[in-house]
């Protein structure tokens, strides 16, 4: 049987035709597993999303927001909000604000709820109230270095290093800094 030459063209245009879809096919599979082992290094070596478990950074953070966090060139600073996690937490990671750092010298007074650090006290917009709940810790304390004193944001609903549980923390248990949150987007936007 002999084909015609309209035939002939348009069988050769119809093997063009798959070739080109699978090679179009074979490159988005090829962006596809570029694209998805690019955000496995980069949420893997430079970012992390982590959710808030709880309300003791409220204002700040609510309960199950997801925070991208990073450890990327980072030390810890007063005021940081940032994710630490010890074994000894015994209930994962936790999130805080850094008060104060390795030499600092921290003292609260309770009746007044003025959290003081090197004899200043803080000014801290950030929080949900003034600190009125005394945990165990004796104050005034001087954190030695490479450790960090946090507390929660809601100060009088917050398990931190008032806490003897807690206490201070190695600066080596630091995951990193919150840069800010992603989800829900009503709350999107940077953590300060």
């Amino acid at each position: 049987m002999k084909l015609s030459n309209s035939a002939k063209a348009a069988e050769k245009q119809a093997e063009q035709d798959t070739g080109r879809f699978s090679n179009s096919l074979f490159d988005w599979g090829e962006a596809m597993i570029f694209s998805l082992l690019l955000v496995v290094v980069v949420f893997t070596f430079f970012f992390r999303l982590i959710a808030v478990d709880g309300t003791s950074m409220v204002p700040t953070l609510q309960d199950r927001d997801m925070m991208v966090v990073s450890n990327l060139g980072y030390t810890p600073a007063r005021g940081d909000v940032i994710v630490v996690n010890k074994e000894g937490f015994g209930i994962g990671p936790i999130v805080k604000r850094v008060i104060a750092v390795g030499g600092d010298t921290v003292d609260i007074n309770f009746a007044t709820g003025d959290v003081t650090v090197n004899g200043e006290v803080l000014d801290e917009p950030y929080i949900n109230e003034p600190t009125y709940t005394a945990e165990g810790t004796k104050f005034p304390l001087t954190v030695p270095e490479g450790q960090l004193f946090l507390l929660g944001d809601n100060r009088n609903g917050s398990s931190d290093s008032r806490d003897p549980r807690i206490g201070l923390v190695d600066e080596r248990y630091v995951i990193g800094h919150v840069l800010g949150v992603i989800f829900p987007f009503t709350s999107l936007g940077t953590v300060e």
